[in-house]
């Protein structure tokens, strides 16, 4: 399970519900690091930690990933 950069920037400006409350926790701190500092470093440090969270729980994460495929 990996995402773009494109899908990660729709995950940091949106409002999406996940099933899993570690991944909406995860995004909630993402976003506001995102929001003070919007520059592309900080966003290609975002995809990583998104993929690394999604990598070491892809079986709990199957039905929210189903949600983020459709933001491409």
């Amino acid at each position: 399970m990996t995402i773009t950069v494109q899908q990660a920037e729709k995950l940091l400006r949106g409002n999406q519900s996940f099933t899993q409350l570690g991944f909406s926790l995860l995004l909630t701190r993402l976003k506001k690091r995102y929001i003070s500092n919007p520059s592309r470093e900080t966003l290609q440090s975002c995809v990583k930690e998104i993929d690394a969270y999604l990598e070491k729980f892809q079986r709990i994460m199957a039905a929210d990933y189903a949600i983020i495929e459709k933001l491409k």
